[in-house]
């Protein structure tokens, strides 16, 4: 069946629901009204007020009842309306559901997954355009997942619904209803840690997430490059076995990423492949990112997100060093 990634997401919550009555879903307005971009719309009539729950505009009482939630047998799935708003909630999110699981030696766990619009690209405000992926990944004891596409959105969400740690769900405004796919109607899972190869070459490789993979794979197909396209999937835990041996192949490394440049993803996972592959380069990693700089006013986002001229012009250095 065609869904794009709002739908996509609303069915794995639907199935979710259906196989497990511990499921329950929390946030600002995503009852009645489905959520402000709709992505649990007619999941109230389905399952009732009892399971579908609108929340006050209160980030923190969001995280902190959940992780309650969570810690009485409860499965929340808990939305918080946008990125930039989600940080009111950090000190529940760092300080309890991703400590619980080592603060009682295993005894107690969370599991609670929170969801969130990220990332820029659709002229919306500074608070609701943050790509904080980094922020989460750095703590331990929380798994971070970015879909870049309605099958992926859809199999990631059930195999994080049926883990029993707290997942921090990232989903990419522009690619919401950007495209749609084939996705199956019936349940089935992606799997968490493992990054998706989406195109095979030799000549480099290309690791790039969330709203950067559409560009991505325009650039190398217009610029007919021979590149291995790597689609991270999962920021926290990252699939390094897929990464290495894609570097020890080509030797040429593009990180392309949304998020500021400085102490982002692409500087972790620079410094992986320094570490352990090395003497495989041939040339200077190269990073493509956003300034490190607060996100801009509307009119400024096409100067500072990455768009495939930069893109084009970053894949071209490296070719040529």
């Amino acid at each position: 069946m065609q869904m794009n990634m709002v739908s996509a997401l609303n069915s794995a919550m639907d199935i979710a629901m259906k196989e497990n009555d511990k499921v329950v879903l929390l946030g600002e307005d995503i009852a009645k009204d489905g959520g402000v971009f709709r992505v649990t719309d007619g999941l109230l009539e389905k399952y009732g007020s009892g399971r579908v729950i609108d929340t006050p505009l209160a980030e923190s009482g969001i995280a902190g009842t959940s992780i309650g939630m969570a810690l009485s047998g409860l499965h929340p799935i808990a939305e918080m309306q946008f990125a930039g708003f989600m940080f009111l909630a950090f000190s529940q999110i760092i300080n309890h559901a991703s400590r619980y699981r080592s603060r009682t030696r295993s005894s107690m766990s969370v599991p609670v997954i929170i969801r969130t619009p990220v990332s820029g690209g659709v002229k919306t405000l500074e608070h609701h355009s943050d790509s904080p992926e980094a922020y989460y990944s750095h703590i331990g004891g929380l798994i971070v997942v970015e879909p870049s596409n309605p099958y992926d959105a859809k199999g990631l969400m059930l195999k994080a619904v049926h883990m029993n740690d707290p997942v921090v769900f990232l989903e990419p405004t522009k690619l919401y209803r950007l495209f749609k796919q084939d996705v199956p109607e019936e349940s089935y899972e992606v799997e968490i840690g493992k990054a998706n190869k989406m195109r095979e070459g030799d000549a480099l490789t290309v690791i790039t997430y969330g709203t950067m993979v559409p560009v991505v794979n325009d650039v190398v197909k217009s610029s007919n490059l021979d590149a291995d396209i790597i689609d991270l999937r999962t920021i926290n835990p990252l699939d390094e076995r897929t990464i290495l041996e894609s570097v020890k192949k080509t030797g040429r490394v593009a990180i392309v990423h949304e998020a500021s440049l400085s102490f982002g993803v692409g500087a972790e996972i620079s410094a992986m492949i320094a570490e352990k592959a090395m003497f495989d380069l041939q040339a200077p990693i190269v990073r493509i990112a956003s300034p490190s700089l607060p996100y801009p006013f509307p009119g400024y986002e096409n100067y500072y997100v990455p768009n495939a001229q930069k893109v084009a012009q970053g894949l071209d250095r490296l070719m040529k060093a």
